[in-house]
């Protein structure tokens, strides 16, 4: 039977709102029973999770290294927070305001995967793209949730980062480690 790699692409903020949204992980730990958001670094999705067969990891590395979005470094902006309210697995997440630059980015991405590897489908859900920095999901509990939300629905949050480099990451069985980098521009 061969192996599987799992890897996806995002944007991963500089330091600073790194610590920040960290620090809504750690409260969201702490205060609601919520800590799995805490096994990934601070990112915004551009391509959700997708397996590939483990001979193909360096064609994947070829394939990133070569994608051409045509995209310059642009700025994201993060405000406030929001939620999927999913019955059994709710998310609460920043909420970077949806550009058309992030958006093309995106697109251009998705594209590109599609084309180089048509065998994998593309869902509707990442097609109709919402980008979000999760702070808590999968052991948030509809319950905590509520009491959550009853708080994050008012509390402000403003900040912002340099988007000029997206990642591919790749999952090693504990977490997520970056394996490349793309720079914009």
């Amino acid at each position: 039977m061969s192996r599987e790699n799992l890897y996806f692409i995002a944007l991963i903020p500089h330091d600073t709102v790194s610590d920040e949204v960290t620090a809504f992980k750690n409260d969201f730990a702490q205060n609601y029973s919520s800590s799995r958001a805490l096994k990934s670094m601070p990112h915004i999705t551009l391509k959700a999770p997708f397996k590939l067969e483990a001979r193909e990891h360096d064609s994947l590395l070829e394939w990133f290294e070569n994608l051409r979005p045509e995209k310059e470094p642009f700025t994201v902006e993060l405000e406030d927070f929001g939620s999927f309210d999913n019955k059994n697995n709710p998310v609460i997440y920043v909420k970077p305001v949806m550009t058309p630059k992030l958006e093309g980015l995106q697109k251009a991405i998705l594209k590109g995967f599609e084309f180089a590897y048509p065998h994998i489908s593309i869902p509707y859900t990442e097609r109709n793209f919402h980008p979000h920095m999760t702070i808590a999901y999968r052991d948030l509990t509809p319950e905590q949730h509520a009491r959550a939300m009853d708080i994050y629905q008012h509390k402000k949050y403003s900040a912002s980062f340099s988007a000029d480099r997206f990642y591919l990451l790749q999952h090693n069985g504990q977490k997520w480690n970056v394996v490349a980098e793309h720079l914009l521009g």
